[in-house]
């Protein structure tokens, strides 16, 4: 039972007895080596022959991509490893110990800087420890926070991809003396944590032997390019699909009846609002002669709403041209309102949508209501001889004499109406007439009645001409409305699509 409890305690303590012969073999150690060594001097026997350093990169993350100052923010692992030759010894005289790790202050480090660096704080890598073998290779592993220079370019953006590039080479020792070898034909990825704008793509490595024309000595350095790909959900979603809706109202514009008051102030407002668009994306962009693709797309569609503003301003103009204006042209009369009227459905009340003809009932009817539209009540304001009629007149002092029935607006309106329709012939044939008698058509009809009649009918007609003659000119700045919105839908569509065709 004594001799099963005594295996027991030499089972538990022999441990930490053979941790505590380690450590002080390791402490023997470490004093042996540091005994005469200097950590200011290369570790080379031969100070000709150069130095080899083992050079590796982890990418560990991308914190940020500064576009307007052109700094690439990333988190690196990096990996040094070299030999030194006086720090080697025999294991069979330190208990087997072959590996220790201590201080990186306390042996030489190889001095290798980001070349491109674009930060104030010029410390480089943190002093984490070294891992020292029995046969004096030194690995180094220090993380690290750089900031390097990049060139953006925002031509495609949001569709753009960057290379930013990582230099990294010896800052005093040239090629003869520290020659820099890559570990890796790449960057590692295998730990890298995404990005929510920035995809990796790669981290190719390439070595560089440089002949600087103050020396004849080569300085050589390893460039790691990382290749980034923009995700472009974010700015299609904030950016350019609002851009895209926003300009499909400047074609409604022209859909909008000229009568509503509103058409410029639509597209006043939509240029405004595209306005503040671009000032987002000014202020996150680099100043460069380059301009984005999405700018071109803003400048674009806003010089389209200038110009639709610009033509809505000049249709309106010809929509309210009034009686003043002169009559449509034979060849505007032909090309728009017979032709281009048909080809964009552009008819008016009381024409076949099918035909785009009228039947003669319905043409009747249309100018009836065009001169009711016109001139209601004319006749109610016109004496017998041409003259406004007075509160005293002949016929109210008549129908005060005989309080008879009126007859209804209905049928005043249908007398109007009838009055206004006496042609050039029966006017003709009333002037014929003899004074007095006018024949057995019009007995007991003087002449000074006749003329008033022809009088009114005259009126009636320039009226109707003028009516008629506004109704055209509407019709044509119709029929323009008509035709720059299908023009302008057109061209918001082909840009849409060139965007998106350009981008990568």
């Amino acid at each position: 039972m004594s001799k099963m409890i005594q295996v027991i305690c030499l089972t538990v303590l022999l441990p930490e007895v053979v941790y505590c012969a380690q450590g002080h073999y390791a402490q023997k150690l470490l004093n042996d080596l540091m005994e005469n060594y200097s950590s200011a001097l290369r570790p080379v026997e031969d100070t000709d022959r150069a130095l080899n350093v083992t050079l590796q990169i982890t990418l560990s993350q991308i914190k940020d991509m500064d576009e307007r100052n052109q700094v690439l923010i990333a988190y690196l692992w990096i990996r040094q490893t070299w030999h030194d030759a006086y720090l080697r010894w025999n294991t069979e005289d330190y208990d087997g110990l072959d590996v220790i790790h201590i201080p990186s202050s306390l042996v030489w480090r190889p001095d290798l800087v980001l070349y491109n660096k674009a930060d104030d704080d010029f410390s480089g890598p943190m002093d984490t420890n070294v891992r020292l073998r029995y046969n004096g290779e030194i690995t180094w592993d220090a993380p690290a926070i750089t900031k390097s220079s990049c060139v953006v370019d925002v031509s495609y953006f949001p569709f753009d991809s960057q290379e930013c590039n990582l230099t990294f080479g010896s800052w005093t020792y040239n090629g003869n003396q520290v020659d820099i070898i890559m570990g890796m034909e790449s960057g590692d990825l295998s730990d890298f944590v995404e990005n929510v704008e920035w995809e990796c793509h790669g981290m190719p490595a390439t070595k560089n032997v440089i002949m600087y024309g103050c020396c004849s000595d080569p300085y050589p350095d390893i460039t790691y390019t990382v290749l980034l790909q923009r995700r472009s959900s974010f700015y299609i979603f904030n950016l350019l699909l609002p851009c895209f809706l926003i300009s499909f109202l400047a074609p409604l514009g022209f859909y909008l009846p000229a009568d509503s008051g509103e058409k410029v102030s639509l597209g006043v407002t939509v240029l405004l609002a595209l306005t503040v668009f671009q000032l987002m994306v000014a202020e996150s962009m680099p100043p460069s002669e380059s301009v984005p693709l999405i700018g071109k797309y803003y400048i674009a569609t806003m010089t389209m709403v200038t110009a639709s503003t610009a033509l809505t301003i000049f249709i309106m103009n010809i929509h309210f041209c009034g009686v003043e204006a002169k009559p449509v042209p034979h060849w505007a009369k032909v090309l728009i309102i017979d032709y281009m009227s048909k080809i964009f459905f552009v008819y008016e009340v009381g024409e076949n949508c099918a035909s785009g003809s009228s039947s003669s009932s319905s043409s009747s009817s249309s100018h009836y209501l065009q001169d009711d539209f016109c001139h209601p009540q004319v006749n109610s304001h016109i004496h017998a001889n041409g003259k406004p009629r007075g509160p005293g007149s002949q016929e109210d002092q008549r129908r005060h004499r005989d309080p008879r029935p009126q007859p209804s607006k209905q049928h005043q309106q249908h007398r109007v109406k009838v009055q206004h329709h006496i042609t050039r012939e029966e006017s003709s044939h009333l002037s014929r007439s003899a004074p007095g008698s006018f024949g057995s058509g019009f007995p007991n009809v003087d002449t000074k009645l006749v003329r008033n009649v022809e009088y009114i009918a005259n009126c009636f007609r320039e009226q109707r001409a003028t009516c008629a003659k506004g109704a055209e000119w509407k019709k044509i700045a119709k029929v323009m409305d008509r035709f720059f919105m299908w023009i302008f839908f057109v061209m918001v569509f082909l840009m849409s699509i060139l965007v998106i065709g350009k981008a990568k």
